[in-house]
């Protein structure tokens, strides 16, 4: 879409001003006392300028991120492509706002699809109310071409899906969790557990931290059992694993020694 509006806004304009420039060359006035110079002047004058006008709207509006703005979705060339996680390293603002709602440049270091990283940078409009949401750490799930590393899109397909399967893969690849342990939390029981205790060995993984995890767990009828997690969490994690706090759980019926706690990956 974006190279069919600008192709056919420049196209536009050459057929434009190549008409005004060889009606001007080639007028020759009927009127004897009107000159040539005449055929400069007249209706035609507006082709070139309207030509001028449409580039100057077309383009600006096609670029990145301008589109998806409008449209809500990503643009073709990247709507099919793979997901990978894209942590936010940093960003600012264009310039650029679009119904008093900033356009931003985030540069992303992305984990690709097959373990690989990448520096890359998108840009996007940010609603004002979300920007504050926005900051270094910050993992994004982001659509990338293998063969145009340098350039991404956040992905706006709303496929949650697709961005959970990239950050299970990510998460298996560096050794925070395994199939086993994301079959639990596919098909196991939800439910909640009050932090009892909490340990830290000093384990450090990948820039996470290893703690364990005394939990008192609820099951559905209101009975409890106890039980213990080690797990590997970022640095923005460790607060949501407090002694005191709910967390989210999940646990086969048949096997309650094995639990899976459930944290949002960005806190």
């Amino acid at each position: 879409m974006k190279s069919v509006l600008r192709r056919g806004a420049v196209a536009f304009a050459v057929l434009a001003i190549g008409y005004y420039v060889w009606h001007g060359l080639t007028y020759v006035s009927s009127d004897p006392y009107t000159p040539d110079e005449i055929g400069w002047v007249g209706p035609q004058m507006s082709l070139p300028i309207i030509a001028i006008v449409l580039v100057s709207i077309i383009f600006p509006l096609t670029g990145d991120g301008i589109m998806q703005a409008f449209t809500g979705h990503n643009s073709s060339e990247f709507r099919g492509a793979p997901v990978g996680l894209g942590t936010v390293k940093s960003f600012a603002q264009t310039g650029l706002t679009i119904n008093d709602q900033p356009q931003v440049r985030i540069e992303f270091s992305v984990e690709g699809a097959d373990g690989k990283t990448f520096d890359a940078h998108a840009k996007l409009i940010v609603p004002l109310t979300e920007l504050a949401l926005l900051h270094p750490g910050v993992v994004l799930p982001v659509r990338y071409l293998p063969d145009k590393p340098g350039k991404v899109e956040v992905d706006l397909s709303d496929d949650n899906t697709a961005a959970q399967e990239a950050m299970n893969e990510a998460m298996i690849r560096k050794g925070f969790t395994t199939r086993a342990k994301l079959d639990i939390a596919a098909r196991g029981i939800t439910a909640r557990a009050v932090v009892r205790s909490l340990d830290v060995p000093g384990e450090i993984h990948d820039g996470h931290t290893r703690v364990d995890l005394g939990l008192v767990v609820t099951r559905p009828d209101g009975s409890t059992f106890a039980a213990t997690v080690d797990k590997f969490l970022s640095p923005g994690n460790i607060g949501q694993v407090q002694v005191g706090r709910i967390i989210q759980v999940h646990y086969l019926p048949d096997n309650e020694r094995e639990i899976v706690i459930a944290l949002p990956v960005n806190a």
